[in-house]
């Protein structure tokens, strides 16, 4: 797989652009901004999905003009972020052509790999992290040494320690790729990320 990370906007969200080698398939994970880059850096592969792990409109911004770019690619994200986020934060208007949403337990195939769907609440009701492989897109759940911020609408201190725990017990030292800043590792972030620390420390 090919995998690239593009700082877009001016809160400088991690966008990535995601690509199975053999069938050039690609996916966009949170386009947040500058849509003229990420449609560049797209370049030669086939767009199959725009997927978001949650509905700010950081992560979201550049969507809608993705998918006039690419008409047949189908856009993600949870139904709770879709229709609970004020509108002003996501562009697009409910019962879009093109809008699906996910949840926890689907799978997406994209050519010879598949993405898995993970519920992480806490950032927001309807945020998401999705793995392939040994990759963990976290959107803002999980950061390098800190977590997201709680305090947003639909936002929970006591789901978000749920989230982060049920990341931290992954088996692995997965690559961690958060919403911004830098990548990190699942077992640098055990270590020394004191949220997910507490989350593990913590009984269910």
């Amino acid at each position: 797989m090919n995998m690239k990370m593009l700082p877009v906007g001016p809160l400088e969200t991690n966008c990535y652009i995601l690509e199975d080698e053999k069938t050039r398939e690609a996916a966009v994970i949170d386009p947040g901004a500058d849509a003229p880059a990420i449609i560049a850096a797209l370049e030669g592969t086939a767009v199959r999905y725009i997927l978001l792990t949650h509905g700010h409109y950081d992560h979201t911004g550049a969507a809608e003009a993705l998918l006039k770019a690419y008409p047949d690619a189908a856009l993600y994200i949870h139904e709770a972020d879709f229709l609970g986020v004020d509108p002003a934060l996501f562009p697009l208007s409910a019962g879009r052509d093109g809008v699906k949403f996910y949840g926890e337990g689907d799978s997406l195939p994209l050519g010879e790999l598949t993405l898995q769907v993970f519920h992480t609440p806490g950032h927001s009701k309807g945020s998401v992290t999705l793995r392939c492989g040994n990759l963990l897109f976290c959107g803002d759940t999980l950061f390098a040494g800190s977590c997201g911020r709680t305090d947003l609408a639909g936002g929970s201190m006591t789901e978000m320690l749920a989230s982060l725990r049920r990341l931290g017990e992954l088996e692995g030292d997965l690559q961690v790729l958060p919403g911004h800043m830098e990548t990190s590792t699942l077992e640098a972030e055990r270590r020394y990320n004191p949220y997910l620390r507490q989350a593990l420390r913590e009984k269910r």
